[in-house]
């Protein structure tokens, strides 16, 4: 509410020439109108229909439809007092006399669905970019799926109406999907997430797509093993090294500048981890035998697939067949070899 003046400054206020000198906070002061407010509004304020709803009021009398019984009915122990959840009257409950039937999936993972039909109707409303990669985070961001928990899994439901090439990570798809996404040119692949990761995934603090196992990642890793081995050769050979790949490069620089050790460290890490991480949190990779086998299966598109050497499966129980001879064969080797040594 504006500020109160007294009614002998009004009429000094009102003249022309005072409204240039007159700062702006003070030009609403001239309305009178503006300037009276009276207490009556305060038993006019009200909140907006349905905001809130009135507490039930029991036991103030019948007329109110809650005041005799208070919606308990008449008599008995259900009026009277409590009844504890599941009591039968006093009986043996029936879940004790026939027991419980079914177990608990200790392996079940709640993953949200996910059409081809509905990616096809968000790409049709510009909703979705088909150009670039497809993450949970683009089809949480664009309301293309719910509430995420575990997962999203890709289904082949509407595959008739799939037209669009899309490149799709998401945790599961069927078998059906992967064929009609493959089919139209698209790619996809399926990754490992757990319900922490992909609340920090949706905040945009963790990559959805890379992590340390990722075939992207161990391929930097192998360049960066091999760019220092070649460095090693060249030292040992008394050659120059590209001192450019190194952080000590810019320790150095900053003293020659005059900048502090610690800035041109930060100034240097700052520049390696975009192209590293971008990220600050890191995304998991499984640990249990049930997910690492599945997401090294190449039918299911993992992205540990290229873990799979030649002749092997996606099992952790598989061994390489040897060229030996088999157990028999170790064991009459072994024998032999005891027979040899023997003195007597």
């Amino acid at each position: 509410m504006p500020p109160r003046l007294l009614p002998s400054i009004r009429p000094l206020l009102r003249s022309p020439s005072t409204f240039a000198l007159l700062p702006p906070f003070l030009l609403p002061c001239l309305n009178p109108s503006t300037t009276h407010r009276h207490a009556s509004i305060l038993s006019s304020l009200s909140d907006n229909p349905l905001a809130y709803h009135k507490k039930i009021r029991r036991g103030r009398g019948p007329s109110s439809g809650k005041g005799k019984t208070s919606g308990r009915g008449h008599k008995g122990q259900k009026q009277h007092g409590k009844v504890p959840r599941g009591f039968q009257g006093g009986q043996t409950p029936l879940e004790i006399v026939h027991g419980t039937r079914g177990f608990v999936n200790v392996f079940s993972v709640d993953m949200q669905p996910l059409n081809l039909s509905r990616i096809q109707s968000w790409i049709d409303q510009g909703r979705i970019d088909p150009s670039r990669p497809i993450t949970i985070k683009e089809l949480s961001d664009s309301n293309c799926v719910g509430k995420i928990k575990d997962g999203v899994k890709l289904l082949a439901d509407g595959a008739q109406e799939l037209r669009t090439p899309i490149n799709i990570i998401i945790s599961r798809a069927s078998k059906s999907a992967i064929a009609v996404v493959e089919k139209i040119g698209g790619s996809v692949m399926t990754r490992f997430y757990t319900p922490f990761a992909i609340r920090r995934i949706l905040k945009g603090t963790t990559d959805p797509i890379n992590s340390l196992r990722s075939e992207r990642m161990m391929m930097m890793e192998e360049e960066e093993e091999e760019e220092e081995e070649e460095d090693e050769e060249h030292q040992n050979n008394g050659e120059e090294v590209d001192a450019s790949r190194d952080t000590n490069f810019k320790v150095l620089v900053g003293e020659a500048t005059g900048t502090s050790e610690a800035s041109t460290i930060a100034s240097a890490v700052a520049a390696v981890q975009p192209r590293r991480f971008g990220f600050r949190h890191r995304l998991p990779d499984p640990t249990s035998r049930k997910d690492i086998e599945y997401y090294r299966d190449p039918t299911h598109r993992g992205y540990l697939s290229h873990l799979v050497t030649e002749g092997q499966t996606p099992s952790l129980f598989f061994k390489i067949p040897s060229g030996g001879k088999g157990i028999a064969g170790k064991r009459l080797a072994a024998k032999k070899a005891l027979e040899e040594n023997r003195i007597w």
